[in-house]
């Protein structure tokens, strides 16, 4: 993929109409990544019975299957995106993920069903970076949060609609119905991505010049190392990730086990919390992030520190109640404080490189965040659970998920370390190594 086809979108301006249609169909795109990312968590119990699968195996399809290929390879196909046409690979991607989802389906053993999640984190490892670097072009530095924060609206609209589809399919049809369902549209969304979406110019909304540089994946880490703000942040993140990852993967199961929900109506609540209330406080993040930066840098980073110390106590109340649906009311706060680090940090790392470093750099960030956050936090909560199992019985997950909660302290101090160096690193951001 060159950049032959940029030239396209060097000439279109980048109006209010243009910006918010890119914007809406990558926000689709997302949307369609986190569906087939996430609707193997509803699916888990039924998968557990068909296959006869442990908690550790499930933990492993849910987290390192997926995380180890999708974090690796995001990096060498964040160095593609830097050099070349990121519209192209967005489009590839998806294609091939949404291919790998609808495999899924035909599993019929643990060994086919990881291969099919593994060609899912392939697939998706091709999306995110650079799509952040896209909006980053569409969209100046005063807007960039937001932008990026309806982005990743995706994340909690996929959960839901995986979660509603998932939960909904599964009870009528089957789990492999369920894959089948959310796999092929995507096919169709590649191809309207691929001849509607322009490649705008690099550097278009910051008044920076592309140099044409092609710095590699070495010399992008060594700029960041020396950059502590993005250390605090991506460790931060990577923490935010362990236990919202844990959280969307192992709390329906929580919800069947512990509280004796159905799959539909764990899908129905589970998803409305995750999807409106996750959804709103992301876009929430990212005006806030907006605002506040444009006082004082530091704050962008700070409020997410105080939503992680004001959501913590709910969140531990949530695991020990033994109503289910006080305990979907007392998650409200910690799903809220889940969701701030969103946009800011995804923004701001954009924001700490020089222009060419874009996509590298959400590589790396989520490189960091889905090896420690997705590829571990899924597998350590069920290995957990498997622990406590004699002790705990069907409550084992309930003790598990509560003993990970607290990370939430640690990610509060890692964005309130980055926010007090988010200031002279950004004044750095075009300065050589």
């Amino acid at each position: 993929m060159s950049d032959t086809d940029t030239r396209a979108g060097e000439s279109l301006a980048p109006t209010a109409l243009l910006r918010r249609y890119v914007l809406g169909i990558l926000l689709v795109v997302y949307t369609f990544n986190f569906i087939d990312r996430q609707i193997l968590a509803i699916l888990l119990e039924p998968i557990k019975k068909d296959l006869m699968l442990s908690d550790q195996a499930l933990g492993f399809l849910a987290g390192f299957a997926f995380a180890a290929f999708y974090a690796t390879l995001g990096v060498p196909l964040a160095l593609w995106a830097d050099r070349g046409n990121r519209r192209n690979l967005i489009t590839v991607s998806l294609a091939l993920w949404s291919a790998m989802t609808a495999a899924c389906g035909l599993a019929q053993n643990f060994v086919q069903l990881a291969i099919a999640r593994i060609g899912v984190g392939i697939g998706e490892a091709g999306c995110s970076p650079p799509a952040h670097s896209i909006i980053a072009d569409y969209y100046p530095p005063h807007q960039r949060a937001t932008a990026i924060g309806i982005y990743a609206l995706g994340i909690p609209l996929g959960v839901m609609f995986g979660l509603f589809v998932g939960g909904r399919m599964n009870d009528l049809f089957g789990w492999r119905v369920a894959f089948f369902l959310v796999g092929v549209p995507g096919l169709a969304l590649a191809l309207l991505v691929r001849f509607t979406v322009p490649e705008p110019r690099r550097g278009l909304s910051d008044a920076r010049i592309d140099r044409g540089e092609r710095p590699g994946i070495a010399e992008t880490a060594r700029f960041l190392r020396r950059r502590p703000a993005f250390a605090h942040l991506s460790f931060g993140a990577a923490l935010a990730c362990f236990i919202g990852y844990g959280f969307i993967v192992w709390l329906p199961s929580f919800l069947i086990r512990s509280h004796h929900m159905k799959t539909s109506d764990v899908g129905l609540w589970l998803g409305l919390l995750i999807g409106v209330v996750g959804g709103l406080s992301m876009y929430l993040g990212g005006v806030l992030a907006d605002r506040f930066s444009t006082r004082d840098t530091r704050w962008s980073a700070w409020i997410v520190t105080a939503a992680n110390l004001v959501g913590l106590p709910f969140g531990i109340a949530a695991y020990l109640v033994n109503n289910p649906y006080w305990a979907l009311l007392l998650f409200i706060p910690p799903v809220v404080a889940a969701n701030f680090w969103q946009a800011t940090t995804l923004a701001q790392a954009q924001g700490l490189v020089r222009l060419r470093m874009r996509s590298q750099t959400s590589a790396i960030l989520l490189f960091i965040a889905n090896i420690i956050g997705l590829g571990a936090g899924p597998w350590a909560i069920g290995a957990v659970s498997d622990l406590l199992t004699p002790r705990y019985g069907a409550d084992s997950l309930r003790y598990s998920l509560l003993g990970f909660s607290v990370i939430g302290l640690w990610v509060a101090w890692h964005f309130y370390q980055g926010g007090k160096h988010l200031r002279a690193d950004l004044a750095r951001a075009d300065d050589p190594e």
